[in-house]
């Protein structure tokens, strides 16, 4: 800008206009400098954003695969977790931290070096997650402190300028109450969709911070599901066990791909909008699941997404609810979050307190079924063969590993790829 201011500064000495016609092309001049060096910040501050945003995604999706690795290992059987809200709501944490403390987060979270970088990156990225039209997802995430703290100013102002968030005063002696503060504020802010997270045995005036996420997620398919052609279909449940289950049918193009190194498929099926997509990883083997959920750890998901492609095929997919209810104490321990839990150095969100985290709780819920589907068919009892054109068939007929994914695209039109929820189903339930 001072470049430009000087340049401008150096042509108008050197020009000195005497016409009126001349001071007009003069004044055309200054403003066409003025407009240069704008479109120059402005392009800045874009690309800025663009870095900050993708290096805070990448690093949420680093942090995403060793999460769901530990979780599943505590929580066997059909599963749904976000480990993108976790994320959030410890890297707000993360920036109270100090020392070794700040250290473990920064490791265990892979939050970008920069802390300017990461709070505008998580800027980006709660605004982007605010956006949506066309689906419903809630994600609501606070951190819930003792009402004997004095949160210092800075803290307060970082967690509402940059994680659109804020922290608030409990009295945890009083645990009834302080359950009802933590359950009323879940509820209101998931539309009364998750209930009861915690309870009031669960706090005491030994609590000092309690962080809470809850997520609730209910997409409608871009091309529905006609519940007029669901039916019972068998599902393996094991090699020893078949289940009929309410099995939806559909026939389209859809984003299919082979995954040799997973000794799996895979299909992505959008949700209305295009925003976001559901990706369903099927091993090739009925207990395959867990080498699968293994594998993946080194496996990204730009990687899976560029081997497949679009193509014709016909699609059987079962109806199934998951609530998961997770106690993530064990889990963020193990993945090298120690001393939050014990020995914390928080002295950036208040002063002279032996403050640490007393719980760490997620509840998240998912429902995939025909919602907003347009009846208008009627029941072909030749269903099977209405997909003879269709060479390509994907049958989720045994366990499976799914994604939610958003995919954003930056100034340069590239894709950033970003799993909002992942979890894994053995056995379909309604």
């Amino acid at each position: 800008m001072r470049y430009i201011q000087h340049l401008q500064d150096t042509i108008w000495d050197h020009f000195q206009p005497g016409t009126q016609q001349e001071q007009y092309y003069c004044l055309l001049v200054r403003r066409s400098f003025w407009l240069v060096a704008l479109s120059l910040i402005t392009m800045s501050e874009a690309e800025k954003n663009v870095e900050a945003l993708r290096s805070v995604v990448e690093g949420a999706n680093q942090f995403s695969s060793s999460f769901f690795q530990t979780v599943v290992k505590h929580n066997p059987g059909n599963l749904i977790t976000s480990p993108l809200s976790a994320s959030i709501v410890l890297a707000m944490t993360a920036f109270g931290a100090r020392g070794n403390t700040e250290a473990q987060f920064r490791n265990v979270l892979h939050l970008p070096t920069s802390e300017s970088l990461a709070t505008s990156g998580y800027q980006s990225l709660i605004d982007n997650l605010n956006s949506f039209k066309d689906n419903k997802l809630v994600i609501a995430s606070k951190v819930f402190v003792a009402a004997s703290l004095n949160l210092k100013p800075s803290y307060k102002n970082l967690t509402e300028v940059y994680f659109r968030s804020a922290s608030q005063l409990v009295n945890f002696a009083q645990n009834k109450e302080a359950a009802n503060i933590i359950n009323s504020w879940v509820e209101q802010n998931t539309n009364n969709l998750i209930k009861e997270l915690i309870n009031a045995e669960m706090l005491s005036d030994t609590t000092r911070l309690v962080l809470v996420n809850a997520i609730y997620f209910k997409g409608e398919w871009k091309d529905k599901f006609d519940p007029t052609l669901t039916r019972d279909k068998p599902f393996h449940i094991s090699k020893d066990e078949v289940k009929d289950v309410p099995t939806m049918y559909r026939h389209g193009n859809y984003k299919l791909g082979v995954l040799p190194d997973l000794n799996a498929t895979f299909i992505v099926i959008p949700y209305k909008g295009d925003e976001l997509s559901m990706v369903i990883i099927l091993p090739n083997e009925i207990d395959g699941l867990s080498d699968v959920e293994k594998k993946l750890q080194s496996t990204s998901l730009t990687n899976i997404l560029s081997q497949g492609s679009e193509i014709a095929a016909a699609l059987w997919l079962p109806k199934f609810k998951v609530e998961s209810m997770l106690e993530l104490n064990d889990v963020l321990i193990e993945m090298g979050l120690t001393d939050a839990f014990t020995t914390a150095d928080f002295s950036e969100i208040a002063d002279g307190e032996d403050l640490h985290i007393s719980d760490v709780i997620q509840k998240a819920y998912i429902e995939v079924n025909e919602e907003g589907s347009e009846a208008a068919a009627v029941y072909d009892p030749m269903m099977d063969f209405m997909c003879i054109p269709y060479r390509t068939r994907m049958r989720i007929n045994k366990p499976f590993f799914y994604y939610i994914i958003k995919t954003m695209h930056d100034e340069k039109e590239n894709d950033i790829t970003l799993s909002l929820f992942c979890g894994s189903v053995n056995e379909p339930k309604l």
